[in-house]
């Protein structure tokens, strides 16, 4: 394959850092361009390395590979297929395919000329797919032969009418392949182009919907160059790194984050299929790739792995993501010989970010003093059952102290004027409710993240919770992602997920985990474990072994119909478990100790 080294097995040498503030300064500058040139767009930034390296790799999968020049010229043909098509400046194009090449330089092409291409997920089926699709209202769908019957089910429930195409297969009637192959690849004239610029919307980006129905974010092309410079600043990309891309396409760190930031450098982009375990290290090294996008959840499969010969023939020298936890961090870092680590915050439809350039184990970022007045960040206290901000005397929120958990909020405006944009969703009704209204001064407006966060003594922002995870027990809060973090760390549990249950005669809510075993797990040892990593009151009164665990394709947990389900055996099929208040152990949870516990007998 062009550009591809096997077996590589020399390690790095150590290569010498910046400073934080170089490379803060680094991410500024990329930056500054975008605004004074409103009409360039992303795919103006893939032509102009298509000049200056035609023939480097820009983006490479297992059976395809397209060069900066090759890539240029597939975004013109998706560009002039969508005038063709009849799409006009604002008209949504719905994407279903999976991870590939052409993902990347349909949605570049479509965008380039006024289209908006909805992202989506290709996991979902039925009326899932038929929620996200009107919620777009697409008047043409690109959908790959292969997820034909995804869309197929979602007919019956669909209100929207779109004009179909299929992507892989040229015998259909509607195949975009014959219809890309009759175009023109040279570059568009500029009535071609017409009047788009970096304010106008580009992308519909839908939230993973842990809890209901996922909502489109709208992603304008401003968005999508500052994702893609800020990270190719903060990673220090050159044209001779090469990205591992196992994420989701269809989500903003996969999809845009991971391979903007490389193709903004003049790097490549390894496309792989889906995320595996036993490929992972492999495929790194088969691609001499030097950095790779993780999330959190993704680092700890790899960890719970088994020892693989690749895992340290590797040439990386950073990891960029989101979500590695503090208390796997450094034994991640340590088996897979990692050099440096680059953990951020952010919400696709967000409006601030956090940075961890410095490699604080355990910690999400930190706003630097250098842009703490373009981007004000803050947390709010909050009332701990309803979830709502706190208010003083005077009506203004009530900001957090060090080492106390809030909500994170960011201020809206534009970065000149103290803030960050806010570009809402598709449902005027859904932005309103992430905008928190005079907060700290009468008339302001401040993003509402959702998350419950800390702040410690030396300004590094600690991921808590997200808002609604988190219940309380025994008067006290009990963070899910903490009790997780201590369950997941227990011999033989593969995979944990924590939520509360309802009992009734009690105030707030039991701890319950449903995990995921193999046969190296004893129940009996779990609770002396708990006690070394838990308070009594976090410590999961039941549990419940399953066979898997629901999760989004960024594997966040969907808890809501476990929760839903409660700890009722006569309902649920899989072992129960429940922590004897007598003797501190699980013991196994049947219909009349069920019965007990709802009738006040046993008190837990």
């Amino acid at each position: 394959m062009n550009g591809m080294t096997i077996g590589v097995t020399e390690q790095p040498k150590a290569a010498r850092v910046p400073s934080a503030s170089k490379i803060w300064l680094k991410a500024i500058e990329l930056t500054a361009r975008i605004e004074t040139l409103p009409g360039r767009l992303f795919a103006d930034v893939v032509d102009d390395w298509a000049q200056r390296q035609p023939d480097r790799v820009a983006l490479v999968a297992d059976d395809a590979s397209l060069g900066y020049e090759g890539l240029s010229k597939r975004i013109n043909r998706y560009a002039r297929w969508a005038r063709s098509a009849g799409v006009a400046k604002g008209d949504t194009v719905a994407l279903i395919m999976p991870n590939g090449i052409d993902y990347v330089a349909a949605w570049l092409g479509i965008s380039r000329v006024g289209g908006v291409v909805a992202l989506i997920n290709t996991k979902l089926v039925g009326q899932s797919v038929a929620h996200c699709i009107d919620v777009a209202k697409p008047a043409q769908i690109i959908v790959a032969h292969e997820l034909t019957k995804a869309l197929d089910s979602a007919s019956p429930h669909l209100k929207t009418e779109a004009k179909v195409w299929t992507h892989g297969d040229a015998r259909g009637g509607r195949a975009i392949d014959v219809a890309l192959a009759a175009l023109d690849d040279g570059p568009l004239s500029p009535d071609e182009r017409g009047d788009v610029t970096i304010n106008d919307r580009a992308l519909l980006i839908y939230t993973s919907g842990t809890t209901g129905l996922p909502k489109a974010a709208s992603i304008s092309h401003r968005r999508i160059l500052n994702w893609g410079f800020w990270f190719a600043g903060l990673t220090g990309a050159t044209p001779q790194d090469r990205l591992y891309d196992c994420l989701p396409l269809f989500h903003s760190v996969g999809g845009i984050v991971a391979p903007c930031s490389m193709l903004a450098a003049g790097g490549s982009v390894v496309v792989a299929e889906k995320f595996s375990a036993s490929n992972f290290w492999p495929e790194i090294v088969r691609h001499d790739c030097t950095l790779f996008q993780y999330i959190g959840e993704l680092c700890r499969y790899l960890l719970k792995a088994p020892p693989s010969e690749y895992e340290n023939r590797h040439r990386l020298r950073l990891v960029c993501g989101n979500g590695l936890r503090g208390d796997i961090w450094e034994d991640f870092q340590a088996r897979f010989a990692i050099p440096r680590i680059l953990e951020f915050y952010a919400a696709t439809e967000g409006n601030f970010s956090l940075f961890n350039v410095e490699g604080q184990p355990g910690a999400i970022g930190r706003i630097p003093p250098l842009l703490a007045h373009r981007f004000p960040a803050s947390l709010a206290k909050l009332d701990p059952d309803s979830g709502v901000p706190l208010r003083n005397a005077e009506g203004f929120c009530i900001p957090c102290a060090r080492g106390e958990a809030g909500e994170a909020i960011g201020r809206i405006g534009t970065a000149d004027a103290g803030g960050g944009r806010f570009e809402g969703y598709t449902e005027a009704s859904e932005t309103e409710k992430k905008i928190l209204r005079d907060v700290f001064a009468k008339g302001d407006a401040w993003f509402r993240t959702g998350d419950l966060m800390r702040l410690d003594d030396k300004g590094f922002f600690h991921f808590v919770d997200r808002i609604g995870d988190t219940f309380r027990w025994k008067g006290e809060n009990v963070a899910t992602s903490e009790v997780n973090d201590a369950v997941r760390d227990f011999t033989g549990v593969i995979d944990a997920t924590t939520y509360g249950v309802g009992i009734p005669g009690t105030d707030g809510r039991a701890g319950m985990s449903a995990i995921v075993v193999n046969e190296g797990f004893d129940v009996a040892a779990l609770p002396v474990h708990l006690a070394q990593r838990l308070p009594a009151y976090a410590r999961p009164v039941f549990m419940r072994i399953s066979r898997e665990l629901d999760a989004t394709e960024t594997f966040k947990q969907k808890k809501g119909e476990l929760a839903r389900e409660g700890f009722d055996p006569g309902t649920i099929s899989d072992p129960l478990f429940m922590l004897d208040p007598k003797t501190g152990a699980y013991v196994a949870l049947d219909a009349k100790t069920y019965t007990q516990i709802n009738e006040g007998t046993i008190r837990l």
